[in-house]
């Protein structure tokens, strides 16, 4: 096995990282909860960093109309450790075939996945924070609560931070290591083509 074939395997095998770690963590900062809330969306399920953090969560969305966030409602919990466990062994496959063409079919497979998985993120986000109730309690005009995708944002007295987790920054990591172990087969043709 040459090098590009060690660092082509070590992408792949990245994405195990998925399965382990939490993909994204929102955390919600207030002054009437000084110890923070927040919680953690896994490939499979939802998680409070504390134990009732989903339910107090729940609480205050209902005072302003969101939705109750019901992992059991969210599909995507169910269907994306298939999708990630086929692209793993896609993966795998084009690992042990080493084909230059395969694995740059592999590496779009995976960025496409990924841009996927993004914008179905910002989407559930936007959804979220849009679709209000009009008999909530609390209501203040032009008002929405979209969560950001990445960064802070502050929502009425409440400061939002989105940020990848390990299990969300290993698919990106995964997808620069198969880049350069491509750029490495490439280059090596390259070299070969001189010699010849």
């Amino acid at each position: 096995m040459k090098k590009q074939d060690y660092i082509f395997l070590a992408g792949v095998l990245l994405l195990i990282a998925a399965f382990i770690f939490p993909l994204w963590s929102i955390e919600l900062a207030a002054p009437q909860y000084p110890e923070g809330l927040g919680f953690y969306i896994h490939i499979d399920k939802l998680s409070g960093f504390n134990e009732n953090d989903l339910n107090t969560i729940n609480g205050l969305n209902h005072y302003i109309g969101m939705q109750k966030i019901e992992p059991g409602s969210i599909a995507e919990l169910e269907y994306m450790p298939v999708i990630v466990g086929t692209v793993m062994i896609l993966g795998l496959i084009a690992f042990f075939i080493r084909k230059k063409a395969v694995r740059i079919i592999w590496l779009v497979l995976l960025a496409v996945v990924l841009a996927a998985g993004v914008a179905d993120f910002y989407i559930w986000g936007y959804n979220y924070g849009h679709n209000l109730d009009p008999k909530a309690a609390i209501k203040v005009p032009g008002m929405t609560y979209q969560p950001p995708l990445i960064g802070s944002k502050k929502l009425l007295n409440i400061e939002a931070l989105s940020l990848p987790h390990a299990g969300g920054i290993a698919p990106l990591l995964s997808l620069l290591l198969a880049g350069y172990s491509i750029f490495l087969m490439g280059k090596k043709e390259g070299t070969d083509e001189k010699v010849a």
